[in-house]
């Protein structure tokens, strides 16, 4: 199940995977995939690589020029190809629960549709190092918005929320005030982020990428005559 951007060569930098100073972000916490159950061995969630780091710290400052007091909120970065695996097997399994279905009774077609449901939302955890899933290369990182009050700004749906409402874009067109409110935030964040030099998962309004192949892939779509490779592979 191959992905566009998973055709970008990656020319690996070996820059190093440092941690996210978190006392300057929100963060959440604990971790929403080790509450899960996820284990990431020796390595913390909230590390990423030395320029996606120093990028988000560009990216806050920003933010913080139009709204004092708001920060970026850190919901995940690096993750482990394992990890990766056991939050596609648990976001299988919690849609056939969803569904009112057993896992041991899925028809081939039922089972393949599932899938289909799940790599909507999350990369393959190969482990073929040509096609890392982008959070295990140390430049992909899940964020959302708090506000001076420290309370999340709404932004329409919840992260990893398996839905039309994860698309960036779902409310741009909607003519009701809360809707155009979402929409907004949802533009706030993209904004800031874009500036520090991230792209935005096309499908995913909270995934942003600096230095891997979506990232790369993103910014040939937008200037294919200064192609760029991808510069950050998976940390094994």
């Amino acid at each position: 199940m191959e992905k566009p951007y998973q055709q970008v060569p990656i020319l690996e930098c070996h820059e190093p995977l440092v941690p996210i100073p978190l006392e300057k972000f929100a963060v959440v916490s604990p971790h929403p995939y080790q509450q899960l159950g996820a284990v990431y061995g020796d390595r913390s969630p909230y590390y990423l690589r030395q320029s996606v780091v120093s990028a988000l710290l560009t990216a806050q400052t920003q933010l913080q020029k139009q709204y004092p007091c708001w920060r970026i909120l850190i919901f995940d970065a690096y993750r482990p190809v394992a990890v990766q695996q056991f939050m596609v097997d648990y976001t299988f399994n919690q849609v056939v629960q969803t569904a009112g279905l057993q896992v041991s009774n899925l028809s081939a077609t039922q089972r393949q549709e599932i899938w289909e449901q799940v790599y909507q939302l999350w990369a393959v955890p190969s482990s073929d190092k040509r096609y890392p899933p982008p959070h295990s290369t140390g430049g992909a990182v899940d964020v959302t918005l708090v506000n001076s009050m420290g309370e999340n700004v709404d932004m329409g749906s919840a992260i990893d929320e398996l839905s039309e409402r994860s698309h960036p874009d779902y409310y741009a067109t909607s003519t009701c005030a809360e809707a155009q409110q979402y929409h907004h935030h949802r533009q706030i964040l993209f904004e800031v982020m874009h500036f520090a030099g991230f792209q935005r998962h096309p499908g995913e309004w909270w995934h942003f990428s600096l230095g891997d192949q979506i990232w790369a892939y993103l910014v040939n779509q937008a200037y294919p005559h200064n192609p760029v490779v991808a510069r950050y592979g998976r940390i094994s």
